[in-house]
């Protein structure tokens, strides 16, 4: 049926309940009483202790003790290679710490001929964190301290990602639970220092849609100078930007995100330009890493004795690739007959830049976790998705193993299965990506839509008219004629 004007009135104040508005909730919550009663107003009134919000960061906090748990047999026996393979508990944390001289007082981009290949941000994250650690040298104990610390200041940033995602739709806040209770966050989440990068673009996408784009701007360009790929969900506003002729908000996120990028890497650059643009060099310098389906293409060709791909034909086909891609998006941001929504094209964006990557290391699941729960908040394509995640990331430690303990095939796991593993999980990221756009042509599978909501990350591009699109875009949305609570 077609709310009313006094249901619309009322929408902002409501809170989706996901046992009435999620498939998989709603057949799950009927061992526990059923979906929540009609005459429930979930948000209307607030309890000063159990709220959304708190039982979100209480519920990311087990998790991360979870996520730490996984690592319990290296911090007990150390980070030594193989048995940190095969005992699923590696972590760059105690391996940089010992192998890029950081127990040793190196501080990247500070100390001369230490090259370290990160951004400015993660470089001095990752020195100052281990001037923080007391006494000296590469011993055990200080690298059990080192990941203690980071992994800490690592869940912190999981709690604002999760905060700002509950947050960046106040009718939907039961969403971040996705990101709070993530099999990929609490598998990888403390491989790396990634969950900086995705606190600072979460954030960013919360301004945006409080109309402070200034604000979102320098969380995303803070957000490149911590990993690179928020610098990617830029593009995005520029095409919706296109569509609907609002400039104001994007200029402004441009120059603010501009700014705030050149404000820490404009000492780096000048203090140790080696040292600075070490991290482009590698990026482009090395071979298809672990997980690209680059690497699982000469795996296979190995075995069949087929042409392998080298370097260089690897980043031509990363730049066409995504290159393709990216212009795939923009045609359905201009065509679709609806505008797409912002958290829908970040999603396809990052998910394109993971799938043609020349590396995809175990971590980087993470990037994508808070897009989905804003983009297709569904519970069992999550879980889906979850599932081949952690099928690789089972199988990406064990395929480590085996080549650093150089052990027989018939103990450990044989390239083609491993080679497979990196297949599913593309495969699952490309099924999300079409039910995204599935969702962009047709609003009555979109989660928010149904909700009877436009673009709760828009800012001004919310409700906004279109000025131009490509033919044969409709001119005008369809009409959505789904109950907010119906399934």
């Amino acid at each position: 049926m077609e709310p009313s004007a006094d249901d619309g009135a009322r929408a902002p104040r409501a809170v989706i309940s996901p046992s009435r508005n999620d498939p998989l909730v709603v057949t799950l919550s009927e061992g526990l009483g059923g979906p929540l009663g009609s005459h429930a107003a979930p948000g209307a009134a607030r309890s000063a202790l159990w709220n959304p919000e708190l039982i979100l960061l209480l519920l990311t906090a087990v998790a991360a003790i979870g996520g730490v748990l996984i690592k319990g047999y290296c911090r007990v026996n150390g980070w030594t290679s193989p048995t940190e393979f095969y005992a699923t508990c590696y972590s760059d944390f105690p391996t940089l710490f010992k192998e890029r001289g950081l127990a040793d007082g190196v501080l990247p981009l500070f100390s001369h001929g230490s090259p370290f290949e990160y951004p400015v941000i993660t470089s001095l994250i990752a020195g100052l964190t281990a001037l923080a650690i007391p006494g000296t040298g590469a011993t055990p104990a200080r690298a059990g301290a080192y990941f203690d610390l980071n992994a800490v200041l690592a869940a912190v940033m999981w709690m604002v990602a999760v905060m700002a995602t509950a947050r960046a739709n106040p009718r939907r806040p039961w969403d971040a639970a996705l990101v709070a209770i993530a099999p990929g966050a609490i598998l990888a989440g403390f491989i790396n220092w990634d969950l900086w990068a995705v606190a600072l673009l979460s954030l960013g996408l919360l301004a945006f849609a409080r109309n402070r784009p200034v604000l979102a701007g320098i969380a995303l360009g803070l957000g490149t100078a911590t990993k690179f790929y928020p610098a990617l969900v830029l593009g995005v506003f520029v095409l919706l930007a296109i569509r609907t002729g609002r400039w104001r908000q994007t200029v402004a996120l441009l120059g603010s995100a501009l700014a705030a990028w050149a404000a820490v890497n404009l000492p780096a650059m000048v203090g140790d330009p080696k040292g600075w643009a070490f991290f482009f060099q590698y990026s482009a310098d090395r071979d298809p890493g672990f997980s690209s389906a680059y690497f699982a293409w000469n795996l296979v060709a190995e075995r069949l004795q087929l042409a392998k791909i080298p370097t260089l034909a690897a980043n031509g086909l990363f730049v066409v690739g995504f290159g393709l891609c990216c212009l795939a998006i923009a045609f359905v941001a201009l065509h679709a007959p609806r505008r797409p929504r912002v958290a829908q094209l970040a999603f396809l964006v990052v998910a394109a830049f993971v799938l043609t990557g020349k590396v995809y290391s175990p971590q980087y699941v993470l990037w994508l976790i808070p897009l989905f729960a804003l983009a297709r908040p569904r519970w069992r394509d999550f879980l889906i998705w979850m599932t081949a995640e952690a099928l690789h990331w089972v199988a990406v430690w064990m395929y480590l193993g085996w080549t650093t303990s150089n052990g027989p095939v018939q103990n450990n796991i044989d390239s083609p299965y491993y080679a497979l593993a990196v297949l599913v999980h593309m495969a699952v990221l490309v099924y999300l990506c079409v039910h995204v756009v599935s969702d962009i042509y047709d609003p009555t599978g979109d989660p928010i839509r149904r909700s009877h909501q436009d673009d709760p990350q828009g800012g001004e591009f919310d409700g906004a008219p279109d000025v131009f699109t490509l033919p044969p875009a409709l001119e005008g949305p369809p009409r959505v004629s789904v109950s907010a609570e119906q399934s």
